[in-house]
């Protein structure tokens, strides 16, 4: 009885811990809820460009990134690590400002909280500082989530100073 009883515990606890992973959304879903006429692109990241991302990232990024456009909103899908795997994240950017972001899939054990509405509604109309390199409000963390949040935030402003990028690029 004591064994059924574990293995009953193990059941309910190994559910928990995946009912965090999941896909949620492609990038397809976001292109047709969000930019049906969008063309996709590339940014080159170089010189300064480059010195400015990596120093939001904290690490280097590759040279190029895809991206959609459609006038002047763009959708970036970004990944960036929570604790232990990829979070992978969609940022639909107008006018320098965070129209919707969006968890499209999330491979930790915890922390899957950061996909709900309650949350990401603290980024919409988001936009950088001054520097660059911050956001212009605060974001309230979710207990046990710190790390997905950070990673969040931290896609948030990389979509942020990238969208400004583009748009410097597409105008020259």
């Amino acid at each position: 009885m004591r064994f059924l009883m574990c293995i009953v515990v193990l059941l309910f606890s190994a559910q928990h811990v995946f009912a965090q992973r999941g896909s949620y959304i492609t990038e397809a879903e976001l292109v047709a809820q969000y930019l049906p006429s969008a063309t996709a692109k590339t940014l080159w990241l170089q010189g300064e460009q480059r010195t400015s991302a990596e120093a939001i990232w904290k690490r280097k990024l590759p040279l190029r990134i895809s991206y959609q456009q459609a006038d002047n909103t763009t959708l970036w899908v970004l990944q960036e690590i929570g604790k232990e795997q990829p979070i992978t994240i969609g940022v639909v950017i107008t006018d320098n400002r965070i129209k919707t972001i969006k968890v499209m899939e999330y491979r930790e054990s915890r922390g899957g909280e950061i996909r709900y509405d309650f949350f990401t509604k603290q980024f919409l109309d988001a936009e950088l500082q001054d520097d660059m390199r911050n956001l212009d409000r605060n974001i309230d963390g979710i207990s046990g989530a710190t790390l997905s949040v950070r990673a969040m935030k931290k896609i948030a402003t990389l979509a942020l100073y990238l969208h400004q990028q583009a748009l410097v690029t597409t105008d020259n």
